[in-house]
């Protein structure tokens, strides 16, 4: 049942970045008032954003299962992990924006540049998690820090699905 819970959970924050891929195609589909639409789109992004953390925040609770010690030590960690996070996601937000602005105009050039910046952003994600897990280890102990990892991984391997499979294939 706790399982059933937590794939639930992720299935949600996974539709966070579905939505995402729709808003981006959607500004390639709709060209009046482009300024008003990402606006729009990023007033419903951060709303989507502020409810992802809420249930992610509540699955690494149950699933982290840490005593009171433990979790003062884990939640500023991982407050940094997520902040440097988001900063990649954002990153993450702004190239699938260009391949939905260039998705039906795609030039060889334009194609090199953006999977050359989605392996970027794939290798900076994994120093990053190296580099928390290395600070969770040292502070909460090898058990405490392969789990978060093992929680986090999974978490992003869903919604790395979920972004993958909104978004069209290169045609051309």
């Amino acid at each position: 049942m706790k399982s059933m819970k937590w794939i639930l959970a992720v299935a949600f924050a996974g539709a966070f970045f579905c939505a995402l891929g729709v808003f981006a195609r959607q500004t390639n589909t709709k060209p009046t008032n482009t300024e008003s639409q990402e606006t729009n789109i990023r007033a419903y992004v951060e709303l989507l954003r502020s409810d992802v953390k809420t249930k992610k925040t509540a699955i690494l609770v149950e699933l982290m299962q840490l005593t009171d010690e433990q979790a003062e030590k884990f939640w500023p960690i991982y407050r940094e992990y997520d902040f440097e996070l988001q900063a990649l996601n954002d990153q993450k937000l702004a190239g699938i924006q260009e391949y939905a602005k260039n998705y039906q105009s795609m030039t060889d050039a334009k194609a090199d540049e953006l999977v050359r910046l989605a392996l970027e952003l794939e290798n900076k994600r994994t120093i990053l998690k190296a580099k928390y897990y290395e600070k969770m280890r040292d502070q909460l102990g090898g058990i405490i820090a392969a789990r978060f990892l093992q929680v986090e991984n999974q978490m992003l391997l869903v919604i790395d699905l979920q972004i993958a499979s909104s978004l069209p294939i290169v045609e051309k």
